[in-house]
């Protein structure tokens, strides 16, 4: 069964998925939601379309952790907020929003469809709409688009994938490990075994319906492919 391979990378990402009123959260690896978000900005996938968010979150997702990066958070002000009881309005709100700062993760999406592996691929290489890591103002540095990103294997074993971090691990001397194993988050459908995330889309984004998944920790093994020469 085809795998889909994403490059999920940037100075600022965030992937909340628990979020309410003026503190906004992230989960430590992308969401689901999240990425199937940005396939339909890259698709140009109106927000109140159903069928193909559908179609999309079909896909099995996997998540390669590379590098996790670091929990920060920011806030922002809002002025002018009306209360909720409609009471009054409050000149300033203070809001804190967490990110996550130079994470690098590899996504992919499993699915039978290979046509439509190869349109969101082909999207992903010239978007439609601006794509970004959960929030708007969070660009991907480097893109999503990897070139070999569309492989026949299955999940797991497309998690395989060169090492996209900053830095490959090293042994006590040094040395460049010639493999090394990386924890990978993978989403079961087999039984309910696994963390359970609330952020399968079951309608459009216009909707804001999510549901049930589960999700079993793994590692896979990822060979060193050593960064080409140019001397």
């Amino acid at each position: 069964m085809p795998t889909l391979l994403l490059r999920l990378a940037g100075p600022m990402q965030s992937w909340g998925t628990k979020s309410r009123f003026d503190e906004r959260d992230t989960d430590l690896t992308p969401s689901k939601s999240g990425v199937i978000g940005l396939l339909c900005a890259a698709m140009g996938i109106d927000r109140e379309e159903r069928e193909l968010v559908l179609q999309l979150a079909d896909l099995r997702m996997g998540v390669r952790i590379d590098q996790p990066g670091v929990l920060r958070y920011d806030y922002q002000t809002a002025q002018n907020v009306i209360a909720a009881d409609e009471s009054k309005i409050h000149p300033t709100t203070v809001s804190r929003r967490y990110y996550l700062a130079d994470a690098v993760f590899l996504v992919g999406l499993e699915g039978e469809d290979r046509g439509l592996l190869e349109r969101v691929h082909q999207s992903l290489k010239n978007p439609i709409w601006p794509i970004f890591l959960g929030r708007k103002g969070y660009v991907p540095s480097p893109g999503v688009y990897l070139e070999d990103g569309l492989c026949k294997a299955p999940l797991k074993e497309a998690l395989q994938y060169r090492y996209l971090g900053r830095q490959w691990p090293k042994d006590d001397q040094g040395k460049d490990l010639e493999s090394a194993r990386l924890p990978v988050l993978l989403e079961n459908r087999g039984s309910s075994e696994g963390s359970l995330r609330m952020d399968q889309p079951l309608g459009s984004f216009a909707e804001r319906r999510f549901g049930a998944r589960f999700v079993i920790s793994d590692v896979v093994e990822v060979r060193h492919v050593p960064e080409p020469s140019f001397a």
